[in-house]
């Protein structure tokens, strides 16, 4: 791997060959089509999670630990994943893992018990490691260095269209034929993700030949200085994130706020987070990751601070607004970072041990908030996370290189 003698930086980024032939339509069907159907799939879900627990007999606090499952099952298939798409490839990996999650949602669309349906819904949790790390490898390895930003922008829009799709559809589908009505659409969305994928054109993956040798565990060693700086930075904005995500409607509640007022604006504000998602992408590879990173992790630090001066609806709006603003110029920013670093022949190894430490970030984010939040108070709480967005712009400033070199790759 190619570093910088004097602070370390990673200058030399990992570059898919034959570009010129390449076009981000070319993805539509082998990718973003798949993922969107994955996401709505799993997004539909999420909300039913806990009443189907409740109905099953389950209190409160149970209720929300067999939710909790959906992220402990990607957290458990996260380092396993890499053997799986190394054995499989890509392709036939992604379709595995929509028919492993339609059979998880099978299992608890028909639990009788409490154990039953966290089964099912762990079993979700890893088929979505499996999809995701796989249609991670299949961009980083099919999308030229010069679109990256791009394509995975693109792909990082797919999530918020299908997490946005889902509610909708499970709520319209709810009131039209009952709760079990959301697990039929799930499975069916899973098949036809699966049946996509299978379907779709191919393009030409492995363009650098994956090697099998080495364990994603033995690959994170080797590979520690990026991922205790790059992947730190990384997981700062994952964290970021997931508080936003369960911050805004916390705060909503603990100033007043009435549900309705609350859902209102959350989504106004992400409407104006899935109209940045290409324009992320177009920053990314203009003028470089820094000028995403950087403004990113600083925003959304900045209004993390800005928690303790919402305290009306219009105030609530504006930061809402703001939070929006900082992590829509974020898209898929994550996957890239993680794509560029990650060396071309271990690359599923790599993005593995990079995907853990993301989703554990992610995990364990909204308790360390709680946790904070009942020593103090939820605006210090907040507080404390918007410190931390200064340390990961910080931490991009950095490790992340002035420009992009696409004539080397790491080795």
């Amino acid at each position: 791997m190619v570093k910088s003698k004097r602070c370390g930086k990673v200058d030399n980024w990992n570059m898919t060959a034959g570009t010129s032939n390449f076009s981000i339509r070319s993805l539509i069907i082998p990718v973003f089509l798949p993922s969107f159907l994955f996401t709505t799939a799993e997004s539909a879900l999420i909300p039913i999670i806990p009443a189907s627990a409740k109905a099953l007999g389950a209190d409160l606090p149970t209720a929300g630990a067999v939710a909790g499952l959906l992220m402990l099952g990607t957290l458990i298939a996260d380092i396993p994943a890499a053997a799986i798409v190394n054995k499989f490839g890509e392709r036939r990996s992604m379709m595995m893992a929509a028919i492993f999650g339609m059979l998880g949602v099978l299992v608890a669309m028909f639990a009788d018990s409490i154990w039953l349906l966290g089964l099912g819904i762990t079993g979700i949790g890893a088929g979505a490691a499996v999809f995701g790390l796989a249609r991670h490898g299949y961009m980083a390895g099919a999308a030229p260095l010069e679109h990256r930003g791009r394509s995975l922008s693109l792909l990082g829009g797919t999530f918020r269209a299908g997490g946005f799709a889902g509610p909708v559809i499970g709520s319209m589908s709810i009131g039209a034929w009952g709760i079990d009505s959301v697990f039929a659409i799930a499975i069916g969305l899973c098949i036809f993700a699966a049946a996509i994928v299978y379907l779709g054109k191919n393009i030409p993956e492995h363009l650098v030949e994956q090697k099998r040798d080495l364990t994603a565990i033995q690959v994170a060693k080797r590979e520690i200085r990026s991922l205790s700086t790059l992947g730190i930075g990384a997981m700062i904005l994952a964290v970021l994130r997931a508080t936003r995500t369960i911050g805004l409607p916390l705060w909503a509640l603990h100033i007043g706020l009435s549900p309705a007022e609350t859902a209102l604006y959350i989504g106004l504000a992400s409407a104006l987070d899935f109209a940045l998602f290409y324009t992320s992408g177009q920053i990314t590879d203009r003028w470089g990751r820094r000028w995403v990173a950087i403004p990113t992790l600083l925003g959304m630090g900045a209004t993390h601070l800005m928690f303790g001066l919402a305290t009306d609806a219009s105030l609530f709006l504006t930061l809402a607004l703001l939070m929006s603003l900082a992590n829509g110029v974020g898209s898929g920013l994550i996957m890239v970072i993680a794509a560029d670093a990650a060396p071309p022949q271990y690359r599923n190894q790599y993005l593995a041990s990079f995907r853990l430490l993301i989703d554990s970030g992610s995990a364990l984010a909204p308790q360390l908030l709680a946790l904070i939040a009942s020593a103090t108070s939820l605006a210090i709480g907040f507080s404390f996370f918007g410190v931390l967005g200064f340390v990961g712009a910080g931490i991009m400033w950095r490790h992340l290189p002035r420009r992009l070199n696409p004539e080397a790759q790491i080795n």
